[in-house]
């Protein structure tokens, strides 16, 4: 199973600016089909080819990493492999960073905020963990905990053998200071070869980890 260490490691940041929308306003409907059928699922193999195509024109290095556009803003940038892909897990978490960085929702030139573009991802693949965690990711970095341990559950639930999710869960469970909770899922992301030492340096640091 592929690992993920850069989206791995959480921030547990907040902001001063309130990036909490009060209700979520309708989000679009979902067709991946794009301009000659471009779009696809991004954890599919058959949808790689298309993938590929997108990514070379519109999610560069210089766009994942915030950098600049090649044909427009970033968040329109970010905001079209979304509506092509609509778990597109990099371009998601490339969309949160960037609503934080402009302090807004709705960055410049995307077609819908942040959070609309979470849903439109859950209800196009409701069994995709990864984009639960991301999300998860994202409402923590808000201040809205409660939902945060909401979203990371649901995403080990789902996909209980990923290792990149059960290193994200253990960090939020490590914030919330549950070390037993924080030890398990650490211990599974570890088992499962998961490379970043951070969790397991954190429970040390707490007298919480035993080898």
């Amino acid at each position: 199973m592929k690992i993920l260490p850069s989206i791995a490691i959480l921030l547990f940041l907040t902001i001063s600016t309130d990036l909490r929308a009060a209700a979520a306003p309708h989000c679009g409907e979902i067709s991946t089909g794009g301009p000659g059928g471009a779009g696809g699922d991004y954890t599919k193999a058959e949808d790689r080819y298309k993938l590929k195509i997108v990514e070379e024109h519109h999610f560069t290095s210089n766009i994942e990493n915030l950098a600049y556009g090649n044909s427009g803003t970033l968040g329109g940038e970010l905001s079209y492999v979304l509506l092509l892909f609509p778990n597109h897990h990099r371009a998601l978490a490339a969309l949160s960073k960037l609503t934080f960085r402009e302090k807004t929702l709705k960055p410049q030139g995307a077609r819908y905020s942040v959070e609309c573009f979470f849903d439109r991802a859950m209800r196009f693949k409701s069994n995709d963990g990864v984009v639960r965690m991301l999300y998860g990711d994202f409402l923590l970095k808000s201040g809205q905990i409660d939902k945060a341990t909401e979203q990371f559950e649901t995403a080990a639930n789902l996909e209980p053998d990923h290792p990149t999710i059960n290193y994200n869960v253990g960090l939020l469970y490590m914030k919330k200071k549950d070390y037993s909770q924080a030890k398990a899922y650490a211990k599974k992301a570890y088992d499962m070869g998961f490379p970043l030492p951070g969790l397991k340096n954190q429970l040390i640091q707490a007298g919480k980890w035993e080898d």
